[in-house]
């Protein structure tokens, strides 16, 4: 005949093991909604630091670097803020980031332009693809607006918003129009606009293609770097960049 204490430490360690068992499960249940609710479309993201370290140690060129590192380059991050087409701050902290050789590109590109007292303003780099799936809520026109069910080449670290500024005032370069303005004047080749903004657009647009950029149609500042389909989606703050080993 067992003793009674034994039974009862029989119980209380099944009662233990139930419930730990129960919470892993609830845990795991909550992780899995969680991911669906950020990756509705079941798209092969990067997630966690993890994953990005691994990526990183795997393929250096995946890197993310800080574009605030390049001298002479101007950060006017407008989702790190209300003054955008959301009307909504989507981004914690204003910051840009890009994979490495995007980075390296940027300050070529930066460096030739600082000759003629000229200099790149970003508005936006990489994107997590949480913020993608926030903007086509709010705007779901896939013409300007990138599609969450493939995702956007933000997310992938690869594509630039930007203008020119001149260096000793600061003040941009006259363009077709605002940055994000979803008008036909944004189109890249939209004729019906004065010589001076033909003239700096075209000027942006060689100096960007020469360094290995090209101009997506329906906006002039939106560049993607050629060969982006190399490197995967990802959906990690600024935050947990930064915080990352690499």
């Amino acid at each position: 005949m067992t003793p009674i204490y034994l039974v009862q430490i029989s119980k209380i360690g099944y009662r233990t093991i139930l419930f730990s068992f129960l919470l892993f499960y609830l845990q795991g249940c909550n992780r899995v909604t969680q991911s669906a609710k950020n990756n509705p479309y079941n798209l092969d993201l990067v997630q966690t630091k993890e994953e990005y370290n691994n990526q990183v140690t795997i393929n250096p060129f995946t890197k993310m670097e800080d574009i605030q590192k390049i001298k002479g380059i101007v950060l006017d991050i407008r989702y790190a803020t209300s003054d955008n087409f959301t009307g909504k701050v989507i981004y914690t902290t204003p910051k840009a980031f890009a994979r490495m050789p995007v980075f390296d590109a940027l300050q070529k590109i930066q460096d030739s332009l600082s000759r003629l007292n000229l200099g790149l303003k970003i508005f936006d780099a990489y994107r997590p693809y949480a913020a993608t799936l926030k903007f086509h809520d709010v705007y779901p026109d896939t013409n300007f607006v990138a599609n969450p069910r493939s995702g956007s080449r933000h997310n992938r670290g690869c594509a630039i918003d930007l203008t020119l500024i001149d260096l000793s005032t600061g003040k941009e370069l006259q363009m077709p129009t605002e940055f994000d303005n979803f008008s036909e004047k944004a189109h890249r080749d939209y004729p019906d606009l004065p010589d001076t903004v033909l003239t700096n657009r075209k000027f942006l647009l060689d100096i960007m293609s020469h360094f290995g950029f090209t101009c997506i149609g329906s906006e002039w500042w939106h560049y993607d770097f050629n060969g982006w389909q190399e490197y995967k989606l990802m959906d990690l703050s600024f935050e947990e960049l930064e915080n990352s080993r690499q």
